[in-house]
């Protein structure tokens, strides 16, 4: 086989294209399924990243407002003399910093200079400090509460955060600041932020201070009061500092993309940042990409070793189609639609053997249609039913069961067929056709046996086939309810059903008889309706 032949092959060009179909399906599918995959995870990992930053924030918000209300308290129950005597005034620290030790450094009371008149629990060397400089001090002293900066405790040399309350004389002028100082790393306090990480990711939240440009604390320690990064480093993070608060995707400072959610503390003015690096989010993304490819690949492999095998197998007689074709035009062989394929050998003689079987078996076809359907209704005709009615009552002669034939002819389409003519009359016809299908069962025949006369057989009935059979009556009845649109106008027709009920001992033509007298029955009445009759 010459390589032009090879191309030429019917086995080489189904392969290629079978191989094409897959490697386009499996890329696609490859692709696809990642970038779906990221994108429902991306919402997920986004909805809990910032269920856990406002769970985090309100833990903090909580402990803030706690505090920043006992130290109110303190400051407003604090008896006056008791700052010009520091002994009592210590005592008095003691006795409510014992009783409520929210303030795990302790709680000082400072004088209008920034010195300290009783601290408890007493450290050695913080009264011998001048708070003045501090921003919370000034803040107190202006007859404001204010949570201070984080920072690195000039005594403890730990990180605290300090908060202070005005002390007020009775004439409302500001006599002295109380002042109460929390490690930032005590227990019950940002613990919950501190010790917690998300997933295997130990970095992973941030309580940033806006005010004061730095880490308040982080998951990270080497990260705790460290100043923010630039603006521009980090785009969400700018918009978190504008006032933004949300989830999305990012690239940190450092440079690592990670999914974040931004929740406020309101009562400090912060706001808290829970991440994740969007490689350990998207861990199962990546796992599915390598599993489909690895799938992939080998699903490949052993589909074109299959289908090579196949088409070995299934494409062989097209060598042999020339003397299958002959051995048929002889008769040794049935008649059978052969396959056309290009550029093979056999092509035109499949093709024009292939054109005449397809005339053959379509005019048998049409004249097996003409022979047993009507042609304008596409119902089984009178030769038709008669089969059907033969085989129905053989079968309840078999099995002991009962049938039915309803025998229906329209009442008033003489009178639209003279007014508007044969087409309109047509158009009813098939109307009813179409009302009366929509009735019965696929195991019931619907014939027209001529003109406006319609027969329905019910096969396979119980001891109820009269209700049964009264019933479909009823049905066809309602069914002509409606009017019949005609040439612009609408008709009513109405409808006699003679109905008989027979069993296995009844002959088709006894039915039809015994159906048709019942009908003229109906029929004499002057009104649509249906009468019954037992043989």
């Amino acid at each position: 086989m010459t390589i032009r032949h090879l191309f030429d092959s019917i086995v080489t060009r189904l392969l290629a294209l079978a191989l094409l179909i897959v490697l386009t399906g499996s890329l696609t599918r490859y692709y696809a399924l990642s970038a779906f995959l990221r994108e429902d995870l991306s919402k997920v990992m986004e909805a809990q990243q910032l269920a856990l930053a406002n769970y985090v924030a309100h833990d903090i918000d909580e402990k803030v407002v706690q505090r920043e209300m006992l130290l109110n308290r303190l400051a407003r129950d604090l008896p006056r003399p008791l700052l010009e005597d520091p002994p009592r005034l210590e005592q008095w620290l003691r006795e409510h910093y014992d009783y409520q030790p929210m303030f795990s450094i302790g709680m000082l009371v400072l004088g209008l200079d920034g010195m300290v008149i009783a601290d408890y629990p007493p450290t050695q060397g913080r009264r011998q400090i001048s708070f003045a400089d501090r921003d919370y001090f000034h803040a107190a002293l202006s007859g404001r509460p204010y949570i201070g900066k984080a920072a690195i405790g000039r005594v403890t040399k730990v990180p605290v955060l300090p908060m202070s309350a005005p002390i007020r004389g009775t004439d409302g002028r500001v006599q002295g600041v109380l002042v109460g100082i929390t490690a930032l790393g005590a227990p019950d306090f940002l613990d919950l932020m501190q010790h917690s990480r998300i997933g295997n990711h130990q970095d992973s939240f941030l309580l940033i201070s806006p005010r004061d440009g730095l880490f308040v604390a982080a998951s990270e320690p080497d990260m705790i009061l460290k100043p923010l990064p630039p603006p521009g480093v980090n785009p969400l993070h700018d918009k978190a500092m504008a006032g933004w608060r949300g989830t999305g995707i990012t690239i940190n400072a450092k440079g690592v993309e990670e999914v974040c959610g931004v929740a406020s503390v309101p009562s400090a003015g912060w706001f808290v940042v829970a991440r994740i690096p969007s490689k350990e989010a998207f861990a199962t993304v990546d796992r599915v990409k390598q599993f489909t490819l690895r799938n992939t690949l080998l699903a490949l492999g052993i589909f074109t070793m299959v289908t090579c095998c196949g088409m070995y197998i299934v494409l062989r007689p097209l060598f042999v189609t020339a003397r299958h074709a002959d051995q048929m035009t002889r008769g040794e062989l049935p008649l059978e639609p052969l396959p056309i394929h290009r550029n093979d050998e056999v092509g035109h003689l499949i093709a024009a053997f292939n054109r005449l079987l397809h005339k053959l078996d379509r005019h048998q076809l049409e004249l097996a249609r003409l022979a047993h359907h009507d042609p304008l209704t596409g119902l089984p005709n009178r030769a038709l039913l008669t089969d059907r009615l033969q085989v129905a009552q053989a079968q309840a002669k078999r099995k002991g069961n009962a049938l039915a034939l309803l025998f229906m002819d329209l009442d008033g389409f003489k009178t639209i067929n003279d007014k508007h003519g044969h087409k309109a009359g047509d158009k009813v016809l098939w109307l009813v056709a179409q009302r009366l299908s929509a009735i019965v069962r696929q195991t019931d025949t619907l014939a027209r046996i001529g003109g406006d006369e319609f027969v329905l057989l019910l096969s396979d009935l119980d001891d109820n086939a009269e209700d049964i059979a009264r019933t479909v009556a009823a049905k066809c009845l309602e069914a002509f309810a409606a009017p019949f649109p005609v040439g612009g106008a609408d008709c009513t027709l109405g409808i006699s059903i003679g109905i008989a009920i027979g069993s296995g001992l009844s002959t088709p033509d006894r039915l039809l008889q015994a159906a048709d007298q019942a009908m003229y029955r109906v029929k004499k009445t002057g009104r649509s309706g249906s009468e019954t009759i037992r043989v």
